[in-house]
């Protein structure tokens, strides 16, 4: 999926905006897609029903998207446009989405599942340890998963390398469906075998339940303290007093009346989340900036020129470059957060930080897009798209490297802000909202480029966004993103200052605001995927 750029726009001949159109709406949506599937794992299904939906998601998914390729079910087996039919288009946009719904699925059910069989075969082992021969027994059994973890490690490594040089899209893109539908088939082996837990209910229910009890009694007059449902001793902050409404006590409560009232605790925590929201919205831009990395980074790299002396490398080598990158970066802003001596602030101050840097990423891709531009035009090639360029493609590699570091620390830094500022109930879904609001960005960065490309076409001036990335004006648009990051981070600085951050258990002098936790353990890891 990383190299679906290049597919579109050099098979099926898409405009450049439009295949980024076409891959950012994906990478926007799927993120988007883990936060309603964590909620309906966690009120209905279950970890193991939404592996088993997702991995059959996932298999026909990427088998679908391996036949919309032309020697499938195309009218002639060339890998160009007049080979693509409408059967293709159909083909591949439903693979889209079943692909989005397997990733999703894993991305909320895999590691809670895992850990539940790890935790209940850990229990089960403790049980009968004692028994003879049960050394031997656990000695062949871990003979037994060395091949297993060497074949997940060949795995990878062959498919991060060696799949890039296969040059037949319907190979590259059947081998993965392959062995998609062999891991789900061997999942399904173990049907019986597994250990499952019931739902147990989402967090986010009880926001519904706030709103919806408040809107009940809606034309209450404003409780006092004494008229709230506050079994826990909670006190309740001065703003958004309206929502109070949903915990004014009724006489003889039942349990089939909760959504009528709700307790003073699970007002509060609502009230987080709606003061988080604009802080939350900031945090969208940077999403714009990221999405760039997949779709027109690629596309500029698309006919650059690729060797390395006689070494001919593949456009998935800055993905490596990437990952290293973020995974660096990541571990170095928390040894910095670490050695300050107070981590009340590192959250903002990163968020702050992973802003500077993408302002600074997209500084760098404009010039670098600008010498790209000039070497088309004194070579000739502005007419000739298919041409390579006489650049060398790591000439790209320093946008690369900065927009992993905004990854990176942006990551870190936003699931860091959500883990102290979330009430405790919603820390599950604390990496899930991280990637959700990065996804929000990926689909806004669609809107950004409409609009910049109709603001471009006043007076009669040509589009930025043209057919050909070769004629295109891109130099423009990483000059527009790089001020609307740079307005952004000034917005986020004033939002930041005055935001009223939850309170912590030490500030029991603060009134509703407080600040954060000076223990708060920065230690969030994420990976690009």
């Amino acid at each position: 999926m990383y190299v679906m750029m290049t597919y579109l726009t050099n098979v099926w001949n898409l405009s450049t905006t439009h295949a980024a159109g076409i891959i950012n709406i994906w990478n926007g949506i799927t993120p988007v897609l883990v936060i309603m599937f964590a909620f309906i794992v966690d009120a209905f299904l279950g970890d193991f029903n939404m592996l088993v939906i997702s991995s059959i998601s996932y298999s026909i998914g990427l088998g679908l998207l391996s036949m919309s390729t032309p020697p499938v079910f195309g009218p002639c087996n060339d890998y160009k446009e007049k080979c693509i039919g409408n059967t293709q288009k159909v083909l591949f946009y439903i693979s889209l989405p079943l692909i989005a719904v397997g990733m999703a699925g894993h991305v909320v059910s895999l590691a809670s599942f895992l850990e539940l069989q790890t935790k209940v075969e850990n229990e089960e082992k403790e049980k009968v340890e004692a028994k003879e021969g049960e050394g031997d027994k656990d000695e062949m059994k871990i003979l037994w998963q060395i091949p297993g973890l060497i074949m997940v490690v060949v795995v990878l490594i062959a498919g991060g390398i060696g799949l890039p040089y296969i040059k037949p899209w319907s190979i590259r893109f059947g081998i993965p469906a392959i062995c998609t539908l062999v891991a789900t088939i061997l999942f399904l082996t173990g049907f019986k075998d597994y250990k499952r837990i019931k739902p147990i209910g989402s967090p986010l229910t009880i926001t519904l339940r706030v709103f919806v009890a408040a809107s009940l009694n809606i034309s209450q007059p404003k409780p006092d303290y004494k008229q709230l449902n506050n079994e826990d001793g909670v006190r309740s902050t001065s703003s958004l007093r309206c929502l109070d409404k949903a915990a004014i006590k009724l006489p003889d409560m039942h349990e089939s009346e909760k959504w009528k009232v709700c307790n003073v605790r699970e007002v509060e925590d609502t009230k987080i989340g709606i003061r988080m929201l604009p802080m939350w919205l900031t945090f969208i831009v940077i999403g714009i900036v990221l999405s760039i990395g997949n779709t027109y980074f690629l596309e500029q790299a698309n006919h650059l020129d690729k060797k390395i002396g006689k070494i001919k490398v593949t456009i998935p080598i800055f993905l490596l470059f990437y990952n290293a990158t973020s995974y660096v970066s990541t571990y170095f802003y928390s040894f910095l957060t670490k050695s300050l001596p107070s981590k009340k602030y590192a959250p903002p101050v990163g968020i702050a930080t992973g802003m500077i840097i993408s302002v600074l990423c997209c500084i760098t891709s404009a010039k670098v897009e600008t010498r790209r531009l000039n070497r088309i035009r004194v070579h000739g090639l502005v007419d000739k798209p298919d041409e390579m360029i006489p650049m060398s493609i790591f000439s790209l590699l320093p946008q690369f490297m900065l927009l992993a570091a905004v990854d990176g620390i942006s990551n870190t830094s936003i699931s860091s802000f959500f883990k102290h500022q979330t009430p405790e109930s919603m820390h599950k879904y604390l990496g899930h909202f991280t990637k959700g609001v990065l996804g929000l960005g990926s689909m806004a960065s669609v809107l950004s480029v409409y609009v910049g490309g109709k603001v471009s076409e006043k007076n009669d001036k040509p589009n930025w966004f043209q057919f050909s990335l070769n004629r295109s004006h891109l130099d423009r648009y990483y000059w527009v993103l790089a001020a609307l990051s740079a307005a952004n981070l000034v917005v986020y600085v004033v939002i930041a200052l005055f935001y009223k951050y939850k309170e912590s258990p030490d500030d029991v002098d603060e009134g509703e605001g407080g600040q954060m936790d000076p223990g708060f353990n920065d230690n969030a890891k994420f990976c690009c995927c």
